[in-house]
């Protein structure tokens, strides 16, 4: 019988309807010893032999992708893809998928999780308190009344906004390609990345990582914020500058910033971020709801790739693979 691995730490060894979506398919379901899997090695080993990788943060570079000549699907869980190598796997006609739909509201809902615990120092105080320290760090940063400035108006930006007007909050940002519908209906201010820096007293980042993204937030456009601003990252690690952001929050220029992402996660224990900001362990995504719906429609788009559907649609990323994924589909039913 086929069998689909599913790297995903959150369901290592669970079982969801999105197992029952894949053994209804006639497909077996199987778990990596350990999860999540770090390094190409423990990937290969991992993934050897499997016709599809519910995928978690694995690395499929073009190396790993040529030790895996079973491999015929990678279904991200999640929106992020920047741990696969794209190009490699559509010359070896392997689809793409990611799952636009499950988790926007999740990570929108930690974007105020996270600005709230910087702007009113809640982890100060909750760690004070438990260790009997009685103490009100006073004139906390309010939201209401105050500029947001989102880096990238996609689905999770745009949930961030929504959340954002009902904080009573001004909203400005910076998108290539806006919905100008959505822009209209929630009166944000489109204007350019300097412009927002400059007038917001929160940035929060949701770009996709690119080679014209990479450190997007660094010594110059940290320099333009606002002095006394909140910095939140839901998004890649790889949009800041850790040196330059550790830079202005231990000079003060930043008033705080709250991090879900680093470049390299896990970070070692004295990255200096983890003293400075709000730290999370890239878990913005993983609230029940969203895990659900990310599985589920991760696990539908295996099911349909494995039995010759395409979709042409946003879930698959690399969608010029479709000639050799079909070559390949004709090869294996010959």
């Amino acid at each position: 019988m086929p069998s689909v691995l599913i790297t995903t730490e959150p369901w290592h060894n669970k079982h969801g309807k999105y197992v029952d979506i894949l053994r209804h398919a006639g497909y077996d379901v199987v778990y990596p010893e350990r999860a999540p899997l770090l390094t190409e090695e423990e990937t290969v080993r991992a993934m050897r032999g499997h016709v599809a990788a519910l995928a978690g943060s694995e690395p499929y570079t073009a190396n790993v992708l040529a030790a895996l000549p079973d491999l015929r699907v990678i279904a991200r869980h999640g929106v992020g893809y920047d741990r696969i190598d794209v190009q490699a796997a559509t010359n070896l006609g392997i689809p793409v998928t990611i799952t636009p739909e499950g988790n926007f509201g999740a990570v929108a809902e930690h974007v105020f999780a996270l600005m709230l615990s910087v702007a009113r120092s809640i982890v100060t105080s909750a760690v004070e308190c438990r260790g009997g320290i009685w103490k009100r760090h006073g004139a906390y940063v309010p939201l209401r009344g105050r500029t947001l400035g989102i880096i990238g108006l996609g689905r999770i930006g745009r949930s961030v906004a929504q959340r954002a007007k009902a904080f009573g909050m001004r909203v400005l940002a910076s998108e290539t390609f806006p919905d100008r519908d959505f822009v209209t209906q929630y009166q944000i201010g489109l204007v350019d990345l300097e412009t927002l820096l400059s007038e917001s007293d929160f940035v929060t980042l949701h770009a996709p990582m690119l080679p014209e993204t990479k450190e997007l937030i660094n010594h110059r456009t940290l320099g333009i914020m606002k002095p006394g601003s909140i910095l939140i990252n839901t998004a890649r690690g790889g949009l800041v500058n850790e040196a330059d952001l550790a830079d202005a929050l231990r000079s003060k220029h930043l008033a705080g910033a709250g991090l879900d992402v680093l470049s390299v996660e896990p970070p070692s224990p004295d990255h200096p971020l983890l003293s400075l900001a709000v730290v999370t362990p890239h878990g913005a995504a993983m609230d029940a709801q969203a895990l659900e719906d990310m599985s589920v429609a991760a696990a539908e788009g295996i099911v349909d790739l494995l039995t010759g559907k395409f979709r042409c649609d946003a879930s698959i990323v690399n969608p010029d693979v479709e000639a050799a994924w079909r070559a390949r589909c004709e090869m294996s039913s010959a």
